[in-house]
């Protein structure tokens, strides 16, 4: 059964000895994020801090998702892979052909149908609802790091519509507290988020923004030079403190057109339960514990930043969107959940590593010859993919490089290594002996230019650089290698098994 709540996940943490609940005091202005650092470092538990220093009451969680086993318990199941091949059970689908296999596709159809969300009349996230005389400060939003540019909300689900389709959009974007009542929206230049922005701002000036888009279409030039947006605003909703699976989802590279909530009742097997907000026209889990209601101005930015981020480094302060929060609902006595960023292994590295195993089948369906993936958790999502590929042809790596740039969120990616499938990726000693031994690096290394995840602080540019990939196949004669490729140093298996027998008696 799904997780009804944040709460049931917590419950279920602490029967399996995941969580540990912390009852001292403890300041969510940087103690609470060294500890956890220091706990995240050591592969610890979730911690639940009961009474951060001034929020007595107001219980904070944190690292709920720092684990592989975490992971998989957040998507109830024993192994992520198992998500994968779900997904891989629906692209094998094939057209039914007579009455008999129509018959026996119905079970998974109806399966399909209880994905997607549905609308409730109340939920428990409304249980208190403020419109006056509320702060975003009422919780213990964290400051990080010590260079931060202030406290920031880092687990949020971020709500809004397309202006143009109508279309929901839901996205874990960080937002940096100014005060009681105003964030800053971190709406990268890629994110669906600032498109929805971005289509606002069309819609209500089209000329200002062909006079900027015609130098380029990019939030950072918005920023630079925005137009007078005549007071339009995008409605915005944030929940704090969802189910896993939502919570998850919202990180999730959905493809065009899938509905991140859809994709959270796939995982949980259970649709997602909405309610209507109290003064959007907008949608949120109806479980969730926190919810902010509020609008992003389509002419009003701000500095936001810097921020110490997952790459770990503080990202730059830059200008951004406002959201202006005029509505504050929550439980009775809500539970603030957040996460912290920085030098892996962290919490967020362990949801990207979930990301690339149940999104694997997806990557398969446009590049079939991919035999496996790898991220380790120090390439911190964008910075290095490990690939193994069943190699027919000459040049095929190389195609396999261009082919993930185009894949979506993947573009992001600064280095791809490639191998042959009889490498375990998962290995990284494995990887490391077979790509320096079967390069030779003016051949084998692949440059192009491209856009770059808005993070990476060595790009050339903000936004746009350069990427790498490395051919480390085994080279072919048609690939322009005349001479013999060696064979690799591996013992016999009659030897190996005469060795078994005599082990136990040689005393090693």
């Amino acid at each position: 059964m799904a997780y009804a709540d944040l709460r049931e996940f917590i419950a279920a943490l602490e029967r399996a000895g995941e969580l540990r609940r912390i009852r001292a005091e403890v300041s969510p202005i940087l103690e609470i994020a060294e500890v956890t650092d220091r706990v995240s470092k050591r592969g610890g538990p979730a911690l639940l801090f009961e009474h951060p220093a001034g929020y007595p009451g107001r219980p904070l969680l944190i690292n709920q998702f720092g684990s592989p086993r975490r992971m998989a318990m957040a998507l109830e199941v024993e192994q992520v892979d198992e998500i994968a091949a779900r997904i891989r059970k629906f692209l094998d689908l094939k057209p039914p052909e007579g009455l008999m296999e129509k018959l026996k596709m119905l079970p998974m159809l109806a399966e399909v149908g209880a994905f997607f969300p549905r609308t409730v009349k109340t939920g428990a996230c409304q249980e208190v609802v403020r419109r006056e005389g509320f702060s975003l400060l009422d919780f213990p939003v964290l400051q990080c790091w010590p260079e931060d540019g202030g406290r920031f909300i880092t687990l949020p689900c971020v709500f809004s519509r397309d202006p143009e389709t109508g279309r929901r959009n839901v996205g874990m974007y960080r937002l940096q507290v100014f005060d009681e009542r105003t964030c800053g929206m971190h709406w990268q230049i890629h994110k669906h988020g600032a498109e929805h922005w971005r289509q606002g701002w069309r819609r209500q000036d089209t000329g200002a923004y062909t006079a900027v888009a015609e130098r380029a279409h990019a939030l950072a030039d918005v920023q630079a030079e925005p137009p007078a947006a005549g007071g339009k605003k995008l409605e915005v909703a944030v929940a704090i403190g969802t189910d896993p699976a939502v919570t998850f989802g919202a990180v999730l590279p959905a493809p065009p057109g899938v509905d991140e909530l859809m994709l959270a009742g796939f995982l949980r097997q259970k649709p997602v339960e909405l309610v209507k907000c109290q003064t959007l026209d907008l949608e949120v889990p109806a479980s969730a514990e926190i919810v902010l209601e509020g609008t992003v101005a389509l002419d009003e930015l701000r500095l936001e930043g810097p921020f110490g981020d997952h790459t770990g480094f503080y990202s730059l302060a830059d200008r951004y969107p406002v959201l202006r929060v005029h509505c504050l609902t929550h439980r009775r006595d809500p539970i603030y959940a957040t996460t912290i960023v920085g030098k892996p292994p962290m919490e967020d590295g362990y949801m990207g590593q979930a990301i690339g195993r149940i999104f694997l089948p997806l990557m398969q369906l446009q590049l079939p010859e991919i035999v496996d993936v790898h991220m380790p958790l120090e390439g911190v999502f964008h910075h290095l993919m490990i690939v193994s590929i069943r190699k027919s042809y000459p040049g095929q790596a190389r195609k396999v490089m261009h082919g993930i740039w185009g894949l979506g969120q993947a573009m992001f990616t600064k280095c791809i290594v490639v191998v042959d499938e009889d490498v375990n990726v998962q290995d990284l000693r494995e990887v490391t002996l077979h790509a320096f031994n079967n390069i030779d690096p003016e051949r084998d290394l692949q440059f192009t230019l491209g856009p770059i995840d808005a993070l990476d602080h060595a790009a050339r540019l903000p936004n746009y650089g350069s990427k790498m990939g490395v051919d480390a196949t085994r080279k072919w004669p048609s690939e322009g290698f005349a001479r013999p490729w060696p064979k690799e140093i591996r013992m016999d298996e009659v030897t190996r098994a005469r060795v078994d027998k005599l082990w136990k008696s040689l005393g090693l």
